[in-house]
């Protein structure tokens, strides 16, 4: 014994040094190697047991139990039979010994080791494993064991994580299903016993809080006056250990409704106890006393039963996450559901708002939450099969719904609440798509709910009515590109679109007079506007007016957008029918607009410029989004005023256009510039009125633009406004024929506009006769940025439109293209310089190669093939960084679109850029670990395939109608190869996102061409794709994508199932090391014949799990161990 006690001495010094805050990493991992080392040795376990009785030290009781862990999971297979009873018996004992006295962690992690025992040995070697649960559970004094151990059953076997046959799982997965019903049974009982032990059961029971409430609306949700009662009495005072008790069993019960299928175990009798905890949750009372009573202990007391209600929430939303609901259990849910509304009234249950709010926030967040996710559940997953039972009162619970929406005490909890509307909104317009007929029933039925719902998302977006509320969010800080304020306007304003969506009448009658009156109060500015000596000021100085003001700001830009966002329903069909109420609004915004820019609000001085000039500049901005978001409007207006030419809609366009030139300057705000740039491109591309461009406002942003010593936009406006007047030139008008489109004068004026733009960029090009002027460096690459940056937006926005635009775009351009070719020798090593050249160059590629012509295309593409030598590619890709890599990527994705182009014209490039891309660019990136370029080479090779087939395969008639006889001629067979081999590599790579494009890739040249099916192939690459696939799933390396290896190896091998079942599984298994002949032969009968794709991907699942189990076994065995 002297060795085991100076051994546990010295392992307790051991683990002290090694937690000690002095010890350094160097003998931190001597003394890890150390216990490691002592782990490994056989009979290791006797000393931890012994260590496991003696000894108080919590390090050394953990190391003890890591140590059994380890040779349970991983070497029990080689531990002899007698050890393992030993182990099995002594384990069990020391637990019931010392559960009492040992940390909760430590008393955790001895059941689970006796758990994974159970896991390997029940019910073969230790039949007694469950059944000592179930005798644990039911014995008073070990209950609370009982249940952990329970717990961590449910948890370990029911989805086993270690390594286990596929058969072994299945069958723990069978034996834990036939002791659902007993378990499930204890379980109640121990529920039901603690509530009626408790229950205040008096003569005549004591007021309760609800007496008096249970109207109309309690009888409907609850069918027997009986179970109301039930639920009014009051919720019993329970002890600390029956607390702990029920929250234990409540947690085995919710694992155990993850797994287990709903069925008739689950009885009425479960729910109604589960649902009589959940009513701890909102208890007032229990916590208000827990407070009066002043001890702290108390206060746990009433945290404890807050807990309670959170953990019986969590098994009732286990229940309702589930889609498949058996007939048989239908009345059950409806049951749950009565249950879960008597829950939501008595928590909603007030005639004074305030104190629902106030009611709320005394409840636990954590069960605010879990009540949220089962409103949600039962509106997404269960509404529809809910709503036609005659006896559930739908517009009641939407009442309900709406009380606990708007008394939320937390952001984030109206937030989750907005979202159950949403999908409800979602949920009745699909109905009412799916049933046109009944859609005034429908709708008749939950009008009211959604005129509620509609005001009351309208005020609570108004600092007017909910300003402590509002203030409170931030909106400076980002989070997923958007500011909470921002946030909460977009949720709130996506519920106020599907209500227009539902009800457009109402939905317009409710929001245009509060958007009415707030414009009154900005139009009503103009009279407190006094000249200064500076210029002009806002003389409304009282801190309460401007305060006023500020709110009454906000809430106009709010309802702007909220405007904005409901465009979209007054087009297409409803045009007509919806047409005054559109054009109220359009006329009111274009007003607006005008009148900010007139008076220059954006300008001017105000008494408390860090609040009220953002305030006016954002309305402003947001007026004139607002009218762009009506644009679509004003292109059906349009096509309809060119039939009857309407002075109207002129007088619209004109009045909008004396609204944004006078904001295109350098002198206004980033935000009211861009706001104003953006509308002047949708009236130029969307629109597209004959008369925009003789409009004098208009003409005058020309001239601005095109004036050389005019200030430059910040490049963003810059950008946008050439791209309004060059698509004011070059889109085709909407119903006109070709002979009116006037584009002889169009093509002059285009020329013009672009010859302005590149002026300075053309005078780059070296010349012969006048060498070219030395420009510092810099000033050159900010005109080249400049330029090609207009001119790449204009190619970009013109590549979806007719030929003719093209055309005339393209001859406009002609000259700074070829300025750019010249340029680009010369810029090959400044990386930033040919990023930005190769993004104009991708741009004309995808747009105007046509007009560009083959000859100049191909000098293109032969300059780039020139300059790219392996030398420019190998310090692109490793010297430069990002950039550098951007670029390489840049001129494959051209090499792409080169590629993709039908006919004859570009196949002479197809060896070049083959060689390129294997010999060249392959070399480089095949050895790094790094994505970069790795994706866009693969996409090339793709394409170069699957756009270019018969560059391999010459397919002829014969071959086609004597299928099977003749075989394809195959050429250039050498690059056919060494792509495949390429696509063969990449699988072995860690990278997930290149593995599960090439996978897509190959699948997609199968399902197209028939990849696998061709005979090279077939014969030489067929199963060592297939082999290289499944070591990926022995090794677990690219586990997200297994279902997507599955088909694939299916497809492959469906090609030649014969030869797959005969030649390549034997092979396989014969070449796989770390199992022995024998259960090689166990793999490869359980690997059924099946050829369908379900049963096949089972079995490859099967043969890769068993295939880890078997070597896992075999690791552990003992050195030496004689297998027979």
């Amino acid at each position: 014994m002297a060795s085991e006690e100076a051994s546990l001495r010295a392992l307790e010094s051991l683990m002290t040094e090694f937690f000690h805050d002095c010890t350094t990493n160097e003998r931190k991992r001597e003394i890890e190697e150390l216990l490691n080392n002592f782990a490994q040795q056989i009979g290791a376990w006797r000393f931890c047991l012994y260590f496991l009785s003696s000894t108080r030290n919590d390090y050394v009781m953990m190391y003890s139990l890591t140590v059994f862990e380890n040779l349970i999971n991983k070497m029990w297979l080689g531990v002899p039979s007698q050890d393992k009873m030993e182990i099995r018996s002594c384990l069990p004992k020391l637990l019931l010994a010392h559960h009492k006295t040992l940390p909760y962690f430590i008393r955790n992690k001895l059941c689970k080791v006796i758990v994974d025992i159970g896991r390997q040995d029940w019910p073969m070697f230790y039949h007694d494993f469950f059944t000592n649960i179930l005798q644990l559970i039911q014995s008073p004094v070990t209950t609370p064991l009982g249940l952990i151990m329970l717990k961590t059953t449910s948890e370990e076997l029911a989805c086993p994580r270690e390594d286990l046959s596929v058969a072994r799982k299945e069958e723990l997965r069978k034996l834990l299903l036939d002791q659902v019903q007993t378990v499930l049974g204890l379980l109640t009982g121990i529920l039901e016993t603690v509530w009626d032990k408790h229950s205040v059961t008096a003569a005549t029971p004591p007021p309760s809080p609800t007496s008096g409430e249970s109207g109309d609306l309690l009888s409907n949700l609850l069918q027997s006056p009986s179970s109301a009662k039930l639920l009014n009495q009051p919720i019993p005072i329970l002890d600390a250990e029956s607390e702990y008790i029920c929250s234990l069993a409540l947690e085995c019960l919710a694992h155990l409704f993850s797994w287990i299928p709903l069925s008739a175990s689950i009885t009425p009798s479960l729910l109604t106890t589960i649902f009589h905890f959940a009513r701890f949750g909102c208890d007032i009372r229990a916590r208000k006393m827990a407070s009066v009573n002043g001890s702290s202990q108390n206060c746990v007391l009433g945290q404890e039963r807050g807990r309670l209600g959170v953990l019986a929430m969590s098994c009732i939303n286990e229940l309702m996450s589930k889609n498949c609901v058996p007939m048989e259990f239908e009345e059950y849910l409806l049951r749950m559901f009565q249950q879960t509304f008597y829950l939501l009234q008595k928590i909603t249950k007030d005639n004074n708002a305030h104190t629902v709010k106030s009611r709320l926030e005394e409840l636990d967040e954590s069960y605010i939450e879990k009540f949220t996710d089962f409103l949600r559940l039962f509106v997404s997953v269960h509404l529809r099969r809910i709503e036609s039972y005659s006896q559930f009162p739908v517009v009641e619970f939407l009442t309900l719904l709406f009380k606990y929406t708007f008394h939320q005490p937390t952001h984030e909890g109206y937030f989750s609440c907005l979202d159950i509307w949403t999908l409800f909104l979602d949920y009745l317009t699909s109905k009412i798509k799916s049933r046109l007929g009944d859609k005034e029933a429908v709708l008749n039925r939950y009008e009211d709910a959604l005129v509620l719902l509609l005001s009351e998302v309208l005020n609570r977006i108004q600092f007017r009515y909910n300003q402590a509320q509002l203030e409170e969010l931030d909106d400076e800080t980002l989070d997923d590109d958007q500011t909470e304020w921002q946030r909460y306007l977009r949720q709130s304003l996506e519920v106020v679109a599907r209500v227009m969506e539902l009800l457009p009448t109402h939905a317009f009658s409710t929001l245009f007079p509060v958007l009415q009156d707030n414009l009154e109060v900005y139009l009503g500015l103009q009279q407190f506007i006094v000249t200064s000596g500076s210029g002009h000021r806002l003389n409304i100085t009282a801190e309460n007016d401007c305060r006023r003001l500020h709110c009454s700001l906000r809430d106009l830009s709010s309802l702007l957008q909220a405007v904005g966002r409901l465009a979209e329903y007054f087009i297409g069909d409803v045009f007509a029918a919806r047409f005054s109420d559109a054009l109220t609004v359009v006329e009111r915004l274009v007003k607006v607009t005008l009148y900010g820019s007139q008076i220059k609000l954006y300008n001017i001085e105000t008494a408390v410029p860090s609040v009220l000039k953002p305030d006016l500049i954002d309305v402003h901005a947001q007026s004139l989004a607002a009218l762009q978001a009506y644009s679509h409007w004003l292109a059906q207006y349009c096509s309809e005023a060119h039939r009857q030419n309407t002075q109207q809609f002129v007088t619209l366009i004109s009045t909008t256009m004396d609204a944004v030139t006078p904001l295109i300057s350098t002198k206004v705000q980033d935000k009211l510039l861009l706001s104003a740039c953006h509308l002047l491109v949708s009236l130029a591309t969307t629109v597209r009125p004959v008369f925009l461009v003789s409009i004098p406002a208009v003409q005058k942003v020309f001239n601005r633009i095109t004036d050389a010593s005019a200030q430059r936009l910040v490049d963003k406006a810059q950008v946008l406004v050439c791209r309004a007047l060059s698509n004011i030139l070059l889109l085709p008008w909407p119903n006109l024929p070709e002979n009116e489109q006037q584009w002889p004068v169009r093509s002059i004026n285009h020329a013009s506009l672009i010859s302005a733009l590149s002026r300075d960029y053309r005078n780059l090009k070296p010349n012969a006769v006048t060498p070219q002027r030395k420009m510092p460096v810099d000033d050159t690459k900010v005109i080249i940025h400049q330029t090609l940056s207009v001119l790449e937006d204009i190619v970009e926005n013109i590549s979806g439109e007719s030929t003719k635009s093209r055309q005339i775009c393209y001859q406009s351009l002609q000259e700074s293209v070829q300025v750019s070719l010249a340029l680009f020798p010369a810029f090959i090593h400044q990386s930033d310089v040919t990023d930005e050249m190769l993004s104009f160059f991708l741009t004309l590629f995808r747009g105007l190669r046509v007009q560009m012509g083959v000859p100049f295309t191909e000098q293109i593409i032969q300059t780039f093939l020139n300059m790219f030598t392996r030398e420019q590619l190998a310090e692109s890709i490793l010297h430069e960084g990002s950039t550098g890599c951007r670029v390489v990527e840049k001129f494959l994705k051209i090499l792409q679109v080169v590629v993709q182009e039908p006919g004859q014209v570009f196949k002479p490039f197809l060896p070049s850029i083959i060689s390129l891309c294997m010999e060249q660019v392959y070399p480089i990136i095949a050895e790094r670990p790094s994505p970069d370029v790795k994706a866009e080479l693969f996409e090339l090779l793709f394409r170069t395939l699957h756009h270019n087939w018969r560059y391999f395969f010459k397919s002829t008639v014969l071959a086609s109608v004597q299928r099977g006889i003749a075989e394809e001629q195959m050429e250039n067979e050498p690059q056919f190869s060494a792509i495949m081999q390429a696509f063969g590599q990449s699988f072995l790579q860690p990278d997930i996102h290149l593995f599960k494009q090439n996978l897509f890739y190959l699948e997609t040249l199968n399902t197209k061409q028939k990849l696998y099916h061709k005979k090279i192939f077939r014969t030489t690459m067929l199963f060592q794709f297939v082999n290289v696939l499944l070591q990926v799933l022995v090794h677990k390396s690219h586990d997200l994508l297994q279902e997507e290896i599955g088909i694939a190896i299916y497809n492959m091998a469906s090609v030649d199932f014969d030869g797959f079942f005969a030649a390549f599984l034997p092979e396989f298994l014969t070449s796989c090391d770390g199992v022995d002949a024998n259960q090689k032969n166990v793999l490869g009968r359980n690997f059924k014949m099946d050829r369908d794709l379900p049963s096949f991907t089972q079995n490859v699942h099967r043969l890769v799990n068993d295939l880890r189990y078997y070597r896992l076994c075999n690791d552990s065995l003992p050195p030496g161990t004689v297998k027979l």
